[in-house]
């Protein structure tokens, strides 16, 4: 009987034994849950984490312009954030520090545009080497600068004179600036408008045009020689000629001379004393030719100047006296005393003659090239003027035709 009833019915101890099992796998099932649930959330966590300080970063980045201009009154975020400020992230930027600067970018020709006004444009145009020799090689060049009214009318003349020649010259032009009109992208004289003000001719302002001028084409250290043309003026011979003549010449070409009465002497104002006497007071043509010497000490120039400014009035014409003057007083020696601008004074008048279309012919501009006699590096020679004057607009096609051939142009 107890064998029987052990075959069929299992011992008291089963029933626990059974929900004893029930309740550990109850907690197995529980502890894997909150293990799998712990795993995620970290992961989760985790991703979140990496990209946190990225947010800040880029959140920093986002508005750290409006920094500049508008500084925050709060103070700066803690140092335990370690969020990089402008300063460390130009250090550590991906593009690495910048590459140290050579004599190349000291010397380079810089952009013709800029922000500087009068007083900063020439305190920079007066910084010069003081040593002697270059430490590189360099081709000097002939800087030509145009003063001009507007538009510049016999600019077809001078691209045929400046073609085949880049890297020999620079062009500046001075304009009126309500004068808007533009050159075509292929033009030489495309883009060589340099920052200007108002120019009224005969006035202070016309040296103050002259000496912005300079100012700008010193910039570019290859000028070596500056001459100013107007927009009437033509060359006379092709640029090798013009180039070899400047290059050479141990002189600069400043008209200047001593002229008793009422357009010479009589402009002299006694309240330039003691700066400027009468005996060194001098006239002549605002077309003038310089080298990189004259040209630093005119802009530099803080003596002279000024007195021309507050008492050289509209009826002194200082255009045509403080050059000569200023020049005859620091640098008679090496100067020639005479302009390189050829021009018509023989009917008399306030101004030279005009010269229009049917004044063009072959004879004539022979004339202007060879026609005068004068030194040159102390020898005689009948080259004596490089550039002629005044040319009206509708001169332009004759000179045109006969550049090629008298002027040997291309």
């Amino acid at each position: 009987m107890k064998t029987t009833q052990q075959q069929h019915h299992p011992p008291s101890s089963f029933p626990k034994h059974f929900f004893n099992a029930q309740i550990h796998l109850h907690k197995i099932i529980s502890n894997f849950l909150i293990f799998a649930f712990g795993v995620a959330l970290g992961a989760s966590l985790n991703i979140y984490l990496k990209d946190f300080p990225f947010q800040l970063y880029s959140t920093q980045n986002k508005y750290s312009h409006l920094s500049t201009n508008n500084p925050p009154s709060s103070s700066p975020p803690p140092q335990s954030l370690n969020i990089p400020t402008n300063q460390t992230k130009a250090k550590t930027s991906a593009a690495g520090p910048a590459p140290p600067i050579g004599l190349k970018e000291y010397t380079k020709s810089p952009n013709i545009l800029h922000e500087m006004d009068d007083d900063e444009l020439l305190w920079r145009a007066s910084l010069v080497p003081r040593r002697r020799g270059l430490p590189f090689k360099r081709t000097p060049k002939v800087a030509f600068m145009f003063l001009t009214r507007g538009r510049l009318a016999l600019a077809p003349l001078w691209e045929m004179f400046f073609k085949g020649h880049e890297g020999l010259y620079s062009i500046y032009v001075h304009a009126n600036p309500g004068f808007n009109d533009t050159m075509p992208e292929n033009s030489v004289f495309y883009g060589r408008r340099v920052p200007s003000k108002n120019v009224t001719w005969g006035e202070p302002n016309m040296v103050k045009a002259e000496r912005r001028l300079l100012a700008n084409a010193l910039l570019d250290f290859s000028n070596q020689r500056f001459v100013l043309l107007s927009e009437s003026c033509i060359p006379l011979f092709n640029f090798n000629v013009v180039y070899s003549y400047l290059m050479d010449s141990n002189q600069t070409f400043v008209e200047a001379y001593d002229l008793p009465g009422p357009v010479g002497r009589e402009r002299y104002r006694h309240k330039m004393r003691p700066q400027i006497t009468l005996d060194q007071w001098r006239k002549g043509s605002q077309w003038f030719e310089v080298d990189r010497e004259i040209a630093t000490e005119v802009v530099s120039d803080e003596k002279y100047f000024p007195v021309f400014t507050k008492y050289c009035t509209p009826s002194c014409y200082s255009d045509e006296h403080y050059l000569p003057t200023y020049v005859s007083i620091k640098f008679w020696k090496k100067n020639s005393n005479r302009t390189l601008t050829w021009v018509d004074w023989s009917k008399g008048g306030p101004h030279p003659s005009k010269f229009m279309r049917t004044d063009v012919t072959i004879d004539f501009l022979k004339k202007l090239r060879h026609g005068s006699k004068c030194e040159y590096n102390g020898k005689r020679t009948n080259i004596c003027y490089l550039f002629a004057r005044k040319f009206l607009p509708n001169s332009l096609d004759r000179l045109l035709r006969f550049a090629p051939k008298i002027m040997k142009f291309n």
